[in-house]
C-alpha cells in the first residue's frame, strides 16, 4: 500500500498546533480566492456556478411539487431518502471506479445522465402526466449518477489544483455551491407560484450545458497528474482497511454520519415549518433556504481564509449546529426562525468544509478516490436511514419535535467523537482562567500534569 500524505495513522500533539489535526505541512492564511487563479479550476468553478443554481432550483421545485402531490413530510423524506440511497448501497463500488477511471471523461458521462433524468421530469411535469412515483424514480436516478460523480468530483479538485491549494478549492467550491443556494430558490420561489415547477426542472436540465463546456476547454496538460489505481481484487477492502487504520479519519466520518443522517434533512424540516407550523407557503420555503445560505457562503470563506482544516475546529462547529438547531425548534415567529437560519448555515458549511478538507489532506492521493466515497456514501447516504425517520417523527409529533430531535442527535455525536478524539490525541480536559475568564480546552496529557498542583 502507498503511504503518502495520509501515512500517520495517529495525530501527535504538540504544544503549539492543534493536537488532533493530523501530521501534514503547515500552512499559513492564503487569499481567499488563490485557486481562481488556475485556469483549468477557474473553468471549473465557472461551470458549477451556473449548474448548481439549476441544482437548488430543482431541490426546491421536487420537494414543492412532492408535497403539493401527496400532503406529506414523510413522502418528502422518502424522496431524498431514495435520491441518496444509491450512494449508501454502492458508494464504496463508485470511489474504487473512480481511483481506476479518468476524471474527467467520467465527470463528462455522470453530468450528461444528469441532464437527461432532469429534462425527463421536466416533460412529464409540463405535459401534466407527472405523478408522485415519477418524481421517486428521477430522485433515484440521479442518486445512481451521483454514486459515481461525488467522488469524482471531490477528488478531481486535487487535480485541478495540486495539493497546495487544494483546502482553499474546497472551499471555494462550497462557497460556489451555496451560493447558488441563494439565487436558486428564490428563482423557482417565483417560477412555482408563477408558472409551475417544470420550468425550474427544465432549467436545471440546461444548466448542465455550463459544466459540460467547460470540462471540454480544459486543457489536460495542466491537470496535475494523480496515478491511478489498476485494476485488481480486494481494491474495496483495501480502502476499509486504509480508512479504519487512521483515527483522524474514521471519527470524522462517524461524526459527519450522525449529522448527514438526522441532523442535515432540510427538505423535511424546513418545508414542514413553512406549510405546517407557520402557514407561509413555498415562498416562505424559499426564503429559509436562502438565508441558510447566505451563512453557508459566510461559513464557506471563512474556511477559505484559514490555514488549517482543524479537527477541534469541527468539533466545535459540530456542537453549535446541533445546540442551534435545538433552538430554532422552538422559535415563536416566522422571523425569528428565519434569522437562525444564517448561523445554522454558517456552523453547517464549517462542518462540511472542514471536515471535507480534512480527510482529503489526510489520504493519499492513490486512495482518495475510495476514502472520499466512503464518506460521502456515510454523509449523503445516511439520508435513506434518517429522512423517513426525521419525516415520520414530523408527521407524528410535529415539526418542532423533528428538527429537536435531529439537533439533539448532532450535538450529542459532537461531543461523543470530541472525547474520543481527545483519548485518542493522547488529551484531557483543563479547567482554568484566561484573563479573568473561566477557559475551558483541551491539552495535551503532558502539559495537564505539568499545570497541576504539586501535592
Amino acid at each position: 500500500m502507498s503511504t503518502g500524505s495520509g501515512a500517520a495513522s495517529a495525530p501527535a500533539p504538540d504544544g503549539h498546533d492543534d493536537p488532533t489535526t493530523p501530521d501534514a505541512p503547515r500552512q499559513t492564511k492564503t487569499s481567499m480566492f488563490a485557486s481562481l487563479r488556475v485556469r483549468n479550476y477557474r473553468l471549473f468553478f465557472l461551470g458549477q456556478v451556473v449548474s448548481n443554481i439549476g441544482t437548488w432550483m430543482q431541490r426546491i421545485a421536487q420537494d414543492w411539487l412532492v408535497l403539493s402531490l401527496t400532503g406529506s413530510s414523510a413522502a418528502v423524506g422518502i424522496t431524498t431518502a431514495l435520491q441518496f440511497l444509491p450512494m449508501l448501497l454502492f458508494g464504496l463500488y463508485g470511489g474504487v471506479l473512480v481511483d481506476r477511471l479518468r476524471k474527467r471523461p467520467t465527470l463528462l458521462v455522470t453530468q450528461s445522465s444528469m441532464a437527461v433524468t432532469a429534462l425527463f421530469l421536466a416533460v412529464l411535469t409540463l405535459t401534466g402526466h407527472v405523478q408522485v412515483w415519477h418524481v421517486y424514480v428521477a430522485a433515484f436516478a440521479m442518486g445512481l449518477a451521483t454514486v459515481v460523480d461525488n467522488p469524482a468530483r471531490q477528488s478531481f479538485v486535487a487535480e485541478l489544483v495540486g495539493r497546495d491549494q487544494l483546502q482553499n478549492a474546497v472551499s471555494l467550491n462550497s462557497a460556489n455551491f451555496q451560493s447558488a443556494r441563494l439565487v436558486g430558490p428564490a428563482v423557482a420561489g417565483l417560477m412555482i407560484t408563477g408558472v409551475g415547477t417544470g420550468w425550474a426542472f427544465l432549467a436545471n436540465g440546461l444548466s448542465f450545458v455550463a459544466p459540460l463546456s467547460c470540462l471540454l476547454l480544459m486543457r489536460a496538460r495542466e491537470l496535475h497528474a494523480v496515478q491511478r489505481a489498476p485494476r485488481g481484487k480486494g481494491q474495496l477492502r483495501e480502502g476499509l482497511h486504509y480508512v479504519a487504520g487512521r483515527p483522524e479519519l474514521i471519527w470524522t466520518i462517524v461524526l459527519v454520519g450522525f449529522i448527514g443522517t438526522f441532523g442535515f434533512n432540510f427538505p423535511v424540516f424546513l418545508s414542514a415549518f413553512a406549510d405546517d407550523v407557520f402557514d407561509a407557503g413555498a415562498g416562505a420555503y424559499s426564503l429559509f433556504n436562502t438565508l441558510m445560505a447566505v451563512g453557508s457562503v459566510t461559513g464557506a470563506l471563512l474556511a477559505a481564509r484559514r490555514g488549517t482544516a482543524r479537527l477541534r475546529v469541527l468539533i466545535a462547529a459540530a456542537l453549535a449546529f446541533g445546540a442551534l438547531e435545538m433552538v430554532a425548534s422552538a422559535a415563536p415567529e416566522l422571523w425569528l426562525f428565519a434569522l437562525l437560519m444564517v448561523p445554522i448555515g454558517v456552523f453547517s458549511m464549517t462542518v462540511n468544509v472542514t471536515a471535507n478538507t480534512s480527510i482529503q489532506m489526510s489520504t493519499d492521493p492513490a486512495m482518495r478516490g475510495r476514502v472520499m466515497a466512503l464518506y460521502m456514501m456515510v454523509f449523503l447516504g445516511g439520508s435513506p436511514v434518517g429522512a423517513p425517520i426525521v419525516g415520520w417523527v414530523t408527521d407524528a409529533y410535529g415539526a418542532r419535535a423533528g428538527f429537536a430531535a435531529g439537533g439533539a442527535v448532532a450535538a450529542t455525536a459532537a461531543v461523543v467523537i470530541g472525547l474520543v478524539l481527545a483519548r485518542v490525541g493522547n488529551l484531557r480536559l483543563s479547567l482554568g482562567w484566561h484573563r479573568g475568564h473561566p477557559q475551558v480546552r483541551f491539552v495535551p496529557r503532558e502539559r495537564r500534569e505539568e499545570l497541576a498542583p504539586a501535592a
